[in-house]
């Protein structure tokens, strides 16, 4: 559960440069008092009154200095020349002390903590991007990451100064009418203790505002990425009725809960502070009247306690703004909480250069496996499955039967509940998961493609190969033919999602990229199951081509995709239930043939 220390944590690594530009952003604040107080040693001179005896002090001082005698015009010299030091001299190194360093941490930070999110996307658990949505994901970090740099500025360079101004009126109050100084902090304590009162009832709106604007945000993300399905469905009416209502909600508290709630919050302050400011000038006139204080003290106290009242409204915008910006604040810390994977690889390269490199022979072996996602329900049951050196495996079955489990156990995206998968006769859970990850190679049923050159994504899993080795690898995979009729060639952007390539052109795409890893082992999970005839036959020749170059695993639901492998393995619930060549299997009357016979009448299965 994120808390506020967590926000505050964002900025640790320049906790010492904050403290320091923090430090003189107060002094800054506390040094414009020095004005009004001058203006009212001012006022005293001009008016025959004695000038306080700090002031009557340097006037001495400086009259000895120069050998002239203190008289009217060196005392408003001194004033004068006070003023000009801290307003002229103070106004250029204000700007780098304080200001500078404000915003340089703000955004040091944003760039540092966007590579600390960047690092959390890609060592979070499959299982985390199955149950979130990818917009609602980009969108919490985002709106955390704004939120921290424009909220640091405000309150570092503003809020905390502001707040020792106060202070530093209140010190001179006192010094001038102890009284009367120990009334306004009275009422000032008052009207922020029931502010921030106001502002947290707020926060927690905020908050619940928070998760249903991710949720809006989350399907305006879902209705782009699935815009082809919209349209094809004709659904737009219907989508926009149902954002229309979603948006027509989030309004309605917006107006009526939580922008009507800080008006009255506003109304109370404005009305409680002038208030207290005719509260403090009645007191202060009855003090000059009886003579406690002169007229210079009197202006100083009326000036800078008018100075405090109207610090109230830009704290409380501060604290407003801080309070709308809160809840997206700790939703982003609650992202960075989330427990990294254990499948989870190494992002440091260094480290990862002095591991020595795997080169296995290809010899798999599930020993054992037993796997549930919810500890419950087995996924898998008992599988014990020996691949030899550059065999062909096939595994089929019905949907829901394990199969693309059993892959995600032998790439460590989660590990069995029992048994052990060997590779080589080593476990890999004692291995490097990314050099181990490195020598396999996998082609999905639907490939993902980066918005990018043809290049760039032939090149993803192994940028330094040589461009001849890329030439050869399209021409295994069959996707040469398709980059001849390419406008640019190799050098062709594809588009986000690769939405300008056909989905049998993505497939031959997919292939070409395992390949070029060079993998010892590389697995087709339902590489062809959503093709047509044409693209389904060209994926399958292209397979022909690598079927005994090493070790392959083909996940299949079409089984004409798997007659050529080695052995085929029929799991149903979870459990092998057969294993043989597809002759061999076809001779038995199982599984395996009564799938065969549904897909060769046409029958769905």
């Amino acid at each position: 559960m994120a808390k506020f220390r967590d926000i505050v944590g964002y900025f640790r690594p320049y906790r010492t440069t904050a403290i320091g530009s923090i430090t003189a952003a107060s002094i800054f604040e506390i040094v414009d008092l020095v004005v009004p107080y001058a203006i009212g040693q001012i006022l005293n001179v001009l008016s025959g009154q004695p000038v306080d005896a700090g002031i009557q002090s340097a006037i001495a001082r400086v009259a000895a200095l120069i050998g002239i005698p203190v008289n009217q015009y060196l005392s408003l010299a001194v004033l004068m020349g006070l003023i000009f030091v801290v307003t002229v001299v103070r106004a250029p190194l204000q700007v780098w002390l304080a200001w500078w360093f404000h915003w340089e941490i703000a955004l040091r930070s944003r760039r540092d903590q966007s590579e600390v999110a960047v690092k959390k996307i890609l060592t979070l658990p499959l299982e985390f991007y199955d149950e979130h949505n990818p917009g609602r994901i980009a969108g919490r970090i985002a709106r955390g990451l704004e939120n921290h740099t424009w909220s640091y500025p405000e309150i570092a360079g503003q809020l905390i100064p502001k707040l020792c101004r106060i202070l530093g009126i209140f010190a001179v109050i006192w010094l001038i009418e102890w009284r009367i100084a120990v009334l306004f902090l009275i009422s000032f304590v008052f009207i922020l203790a029931f502010s921030l009162r106001g502002l947290k009832r707020l926060i927690d709106r905020e908050r619940v505002l928070d998760r249903y604007s991710e949720s809006t945000d989350s399907r305006t993300s879902e209705i782009i990425t699935n815009i082809k399905t919209v349209k094809a469905f004709a659904t737009e009416a219907a989508e926009l009725a149902r954002q229309r209502r979603r948006l027509d909600r989030h309004s309605k508290i917006v107006l009526h809960r939580i922008h009507r709630g800080y008006i009255d919050l506003g109304t109370w302050q404005k009305t409680v502070v002038q208030m207290c400011v005719f509260f403090i000038l009645g007191l202060t006139l009855a003090a000059t009247v009886g003579g406690s204080i002169s007229l210079g003290h009197f202006v100083t106290t009326l000036t800078v306690s008018s100075m405090a009242y109207a610090e109230v409204e830009p704290i409380c915008i501060i604290a407003e703004t801080f309070a709308r910006r809160y809840a997206s604040m700790l939703r982003y810390h609650e992202f960075m909480q989330q427990k990294a994977g254990l499948d989870a690889a190494s992002l440091d390269n260094a480290s990862a250069e002095r591991v020595s490199p795997y080169h296995f022979t290809g010899k798999v072996e599930f020993s054992q496996v037993s796997f549930a996602y919810d500890k419950e329900n087995l996924v898998l049951e008992d599988i014990n499955l020996p691949i030899e050196p550059y065999q062909t495996v096939a595994l089929v079955g019905r949907s829901g039967s394990g199969k693309s489990t059993l892959v995600k156990l032998l790439f460590r995206y989660f590990e069995p509940n029992q048994g052990r998968i060997l590779i080589d006769g080593e476990d890999i859970r004692t291995l490097d998961v990314t050099s181990y990850r490195q020598r396999l190679a996998i082609v999905h049923q639907e490939v993902d493609i980066f918005n990018g050159t043809l290049l760039d994504n032939l090149t993803y899993g192994n940028p330094k190969v040589p461009f001849e080795q890329v030439q050869e690898a399209c021409r295994i995979a069959k996707v040469d033919e398709v980059i001849r009729q390419l406008p640019q060639g190799y050098y062709t952007v594809v588009g986000e999602r690769g939405v300008r390539l056909s989905g049998g052109q993505k497939q031959r795409l997919g292939i070409a990229r395992a390949l070029l890893v060079d993998p010892d082992v590389l697995i087709f999970d339902e590489a062809t199951s959503s093709l047509d005839y044409e693209s389904e036959r060209s994926i399958q020749l292209a397979m022909k081509d690598i079927l005994g170059t090493r070790t392959t695993i083909i996940i299949a639901h079409r089984l004409s995709t798997v007659r050529e492998a080695d052995k085929i393995v029929v799991l149903d619930s979870g459990r092998i239930v057969e294993v043989g060549s597809h002759n061999e299997l076809l001779h038995r009357e199982g599984i395996y043939r009564r799938l065969h016979s549904l897909q060769e009448t046409g029958e769905l299965i």
